[in-house]
């Protein structure tokens, strides 16, 4: 968890950073380290098994596990939303593609969620909840490989070139 939040951390501030005159990757970036400062309360929210669920015995921690789940998910749609509207066509294809599939596989883990609770089989929640957390963790990669593809932000454009990070006006 730590190593995770403090490398999340790193690349929210070097997108940041590198944003220059950008205003989509600096938000891009901002989101990252906000979605990377929850990071810091998940231990925090630690969930209880299903049987101490079924019994009632949750507590804050459990309220705490739902309420960073949900604002984790926030930030990530935030991120590649905006992520969508800083790149060309085929990236913002990607995202909304993503998003889709974020939409898809989130709402499965909705639907079985209620089952935890009452000690029920939920034979595919956990599979449901990898697929989107890689989903978004595949975005980012290729949100970075956008990002070194095209350089610094800073960098002039070419004459007669184009920068995917070129300020949109």
């Amino acid at each position: 968890g730590p190593i995770y939040t403090l490398l999340v951390a790193a690349f929210g501030w070097g997108i940041w950073r590198s944003a220059g005159r950008n205003r989509a990757v600096r938000i891009v970036g901002g989101l990252i380290l906000a979605y990377a400062s929850l990071g810091l309360l998940w231990p925090f929210a630690a969930m209880h098994p299903r049987e101490v669920l079924a019994a009632r015995g949750g507590t804050l921690s459990d309220t705490l596990h739902v309420v960073l789940g949900a604002m984790t998910v926030f930030l990530m749609f935030l991120a590649i939303g905006f992520g969508a509207t800083a790149f060309g066509k085929r990236f913002r294809l990607y995202s909304i593609a993503s998003i889709v599939v974020l939409l898809a596989f989130g709402g499965l883990t909705f639907l079985e969620a209620p089952r935890l609770q009452t000690n029920l089989p939920t034979p595919w929640i956990g599979l449901w909840e990898r697929i989107n957390i890689s989903v978004f963790l595949l975005w980012v990669v290729m949100l970075a490989t956008m990002l070194w593809r095209t350089g610094s932000a800073h960098e002039e454009i070419a004459e007669g070139g184009t920068s995917c990070l070129r300020p949109r006006v």
